[in-house]
């Protein structure tokens, strides 16, 4: 009963010779050579995704310059799946991803540091440090004095104003004059400053973020200068110009866009002219001397009007009219000239003469905050100043205005130096010492 066991089946290959059939079935090898079991990608298509990295993410590392290799040779375990072999190393289609790889272009062109960057070339220590208090806090230099003395007229006239009107209140008309006399003491009054800047200058105390940004500078300047500064108050402008402002005896304001856009180096700077304003004396000089000038800057106000509206009645009577009215105030104005020995001419010319003593005072002020160490600051916000000015002038004449030309007169009745007067005063202070 034992029989051998079947042999299995011949199948006849394609030559038609016999052999035996291989243990398992297999396909035909028409078929095999047409569908594989198993789909190969293209061939044409195997270089193109490598298996890592893939291709659009860059790998972390090493990186593609040579010169980021690793610091440590040879590497350990767990940083050896993280370099590719050169035969799997990814095609050149695969390493052009989108982020931008350092090399020289980068290089050559860094980012500037932000204006509130330390590493900005204007970014000055606010540290605390011993302040040493100088024993003479204020001065009243030439340019205050000057002031003061070209006041003089307009002060004179005020006084005749209030004189004249102390007349219509008989007995009590002395005390009038008494008490405009006393008023003066009012601009150093905290009160009346801080009535002052609110409503004649349009500032605000600063919130507390902007005390926080503002205190530290202002403790600087003052450290240098050997100054107090807690006696004077810190005040913000809303303006989007570069501007400060140095009133009465302790008003210190600056705009927003001062506060906000300059380097604390440029902030210190613009503050420390403010504060040679103060402690030259130029602030409350020319506060006082316009306070003591409105009842006459007042009365000619009045008389203007007053003078305009005749004239005006005067030309409904044609031209004998007009020629009646000319003689008329032809004949008070000689006479009030005459009988004044010629003092209300001056008058005339004080604008001018007070102009040319607050540009002077404007130099002197520059010159305070250059020798604290903020000239190469005051220098660039100088800069910043006369291209907002060329600005301006180019956005005049764009819309039709024309630029506004420097007249003589103009140049003359302007309170402040133009760029290249004061960047010139200023170079003492920006050469290198020897």
């Amino acid at each position: 009963m034992n029989q051998p066991p079947p042999m299995p089946p011949e199948y006849p290959e394609p030559n038609g010779h016999p052999t035996t059939a291989p243990p398992y079935p297999q396909p035909d090898p028409r078929i095999a050579q047409a569908a594989p079991p198993y789909p190969q990608p293209d061939p044409r298509t195997t270089q193109a995704p490598p298996p890592y990295p893939h291709p659009h993410i860059p790998p972390q590392y090493p990186h593609p310059a040579p010169s980021a290799a690793p610091p440590y040779p040879g590497g350990g375990a767990a940083a050896q799946p993280s370099m590719p072999h050169p035969a799997t190393a990814p095609p050149p289609c695969a390493q052009q991803h989108p982020y931008p790889q350092a090399g020289p272009a980068a290089a050559a062109a860094p980012t500037p540091p932000a204006p509130g960057s330390p590493l900005h070339p204007h970014h000055i220590s606010t540290d605390r440090g011993r302040v040493h208090i100088a024993d003479q806090q204020r001065r009243t230099d030439a340019t205050a004095f000057g002031n003061l003395l070209l006041h003089l007229p307009n002060f004179l006239c005020s006084l005749a104003v209030v004189a004249l009107v102390s007349l219509l209140f008989g007995g009590l008309g002395i005390l009038i004059v008494l008490a405009w006399l006393a008023s003066g003491a009012l601009v150093f009054h905290r009160p009346t400053e801080s009535a002052l800047a609110r409503h004649l200058l349009r500032l605000r105390y600063p919130t507390p973020q902007e005390r926080a940004k503002l205190e530290p500078v202002w403790r600087e300047v003052t450290a240098r200068a050997g100054v107090e500064g807690r006696n004077y108050e810190l005040w913000v402008e809303d303006s989007d110009s570069l501007n400060a402002v140095a009133a009465a005896g302790h008003i210190v304001g600056v705009t927003r866009f001062a506060m906000n856009q300059l380097p604390n180096g440029e902030l210190a700077a613009v503050l420390a002219h403010e504060l040679g304003h103060h402690v030259g004396g130029h602030a409350w000089s020319s506060l006082l001397g316009y306070w003591y000038a409105l009842p006459g800057r007042v009365a000619w106000r009045v008389l203007r009007a007053v003078t305009g509206f005749m004239f005006r009645v005067s030309r409904v009577f044609s031209c004998f009219g007009v020629l009646f009215f000319g003689l008329f105030v032809g004949s008070i104005a000689l006479a009030t000239v005459s009988s004044l020995y010629g003092l209300p001419l001056l008058i005339l010319a004080m604008p001018y003469a007070l102009a040319a003593v607050g540009r002077r005072s404007e130099l002197r002020a520059d010159q305070h905050a250059a020798a604290l160490g903020f000239a190469p600051m005051l220098a660039a916000v100088l800069q910043q100043l006369h291209h907002q000015e060329q600005q301006q002038i180019a956005a005049l004449t764009a819309v039709g205005h024309g630029a506004p030309t420097g007249t003589p007169v103009s140049t003359l009745l302007s309170s402040h130096p133009d760029y290249h007067t004061r960047l010139h005063h200023l170079q003492p202070y920006l050469r290198p010492p020897r």
